[in-house]
């Protein structure tokens, strides 16, 4: 296998801006910011907007659409459309 190919997989933490959650995994991602984490270490911190701490599907506040409706009303908007 050809060395120094693959880029470097190392401890990173992701900092949800939604919900204000920070949590230590491990990425090819890299940063210039730094924080120093609850271990003493210093680690590179990238700023998400959305994780899994926030995004509505993980967190069960997901709304549920009403698609039936939607189609027939669409359906009643157009239903004389393209006709003579």
């Amino acid at each position: 296998m050809k060395q120094n190919t693959h880029p470097k997989y190392e401890a990173i933490v992701f900092n949800d801006l939604a919900s204000d959650t920070k949590f230590l995994t491990r990425s090819t991602a890299t940063s210039k910011k730094t924080i120093e984490w609850e271990d003493g270490n210093t680690y590179p911190i990238i700023d998400v907007e959305i994780s899994s701490e926030s995004h509505p599907f993980y967190t069960g506040k997901q709304r549920i659409m009403d698609s039936a409706g939607r189609v027939e009303r669409f359906n009643a908007r157009f239903a004389g459309f393209g006709k003579k």
